[in-house]
């Protein structure tokens, strides 16, 4: 979310949501995260009702008033008090408005994990589950492709996992395959996995290795990725033997490449430019 004026809005709503978490239970969270995605995908696809809400010449009170008509009998009230909070805040755009009802709703889901102790495990899957779409062109062109209808994707999604991975997981791929917001099914998940690490205030470190790392080694990279960021790093270590040796680290656009196959290609460049 790139609009000042959207990400001072979600903070401002993730703080309202943090507040009413703290009365809710496992079951009362799991409903009020369904909630706030639903309304995400409703704002998704209306693009009328998004120009409303985001208008900055439409009355708070009207906003308001039109969301409450709108989800009555169909929310919770958890969700009903924070959707009349969120669309009182000027966002940038409807489009935002959306995607940040889908990101206060998987706030919601990763906080289930969290008090479980699960939430390591749930972002691990997340992002295997993005790598294993990146290596396989068949999947990444369905996935990716706005013809093929949302519920085909999902419940294609939902047939790769199926008793393989965590239920939040599946949930939030499987929402994500529905309703990917215009975007790219793998840079939406990679966008869920870096949700995920801001809920632990980490960055997320896509690792690349010749041969499988220690616990050790692991415990050792990510102390040095921590001192180099000045923050925790949740790392995520892929074996690719092409490499020949060494690592390869990517967190964000940023490259940190000491394989042996990355120091050649440099070399190769030198000696030819």
């Amino acid at each position: 979310m790139e609009h000042i004026a959207s990400t001072q809005a979600l903070a401002a709503s993730n703080g309202q949501l943090l507040l009413q978490a703290a009365t809710l239970d496992d079951t009362g969270l799991g409903a009020l995260g369904s909630d706030l995605s639903g309304v995400g995908s409703l704002l998704g696809g209306n693009a009328a009702l998004r120009r409303t809400l985001s208008e900055a010449t439409t009355d708070v009170e009207h906003r308001a008033g039109l969301m409450r008509s709108l989800l009555a009998g169909k929310v919770g009230d958890p969700a009903a008090a924070l959707v009349d909070f969120a669309v009182r805040k000027s966002w940038a755009t409807g489009r935002d408005l959306a995607e940040g009802f889908v990101r206060l709703g998987r706030t919601a889901m990763f906080l289930r994990a969290e008090r479980a102790g699960e939430l390591d495990e749930v972002e691990d899957q997340l992002f295997r589950f993005g790598r294993i779409v990146d290596a396989s062109p068949e999947l990444s062109v369905i996935l990716d492709d706005p013809t093929t209808p949302g519920a085909s994707r999902a419940a294609l999604v939902g047939r790769l996992l199926s008793g393989r991975v965590h239920r939040l997981t599946a949930d939030l791929l499987e929402q994500l395959a529905r309703d990917p917001g215009g975007r790219a099914f793998t840079h939406g998940v990679r966008q869920i996995v870096e949700q995920a690490a801001e809920r632990k205030d980490r960055v997320v470190a896509s690792v690349q290795a010749a041969t499988p790392l220690t616990i050790e080694q692991t415990s050792r990279l990510t102390a040095a990725l921590g001192r180099i960021y000045g923050r925790s790093v949740s790392v995520h270590v892929e074996v690719e033997p092409q490499l020949a040796g060494g690592l390869k680290v990517r967190i964000g656009d940023e490259v940190i490449d000491g394989s042996v196959s990355g120091r050649l290609d440099a070399l190769r460049r030198r000696l030819t430019g």
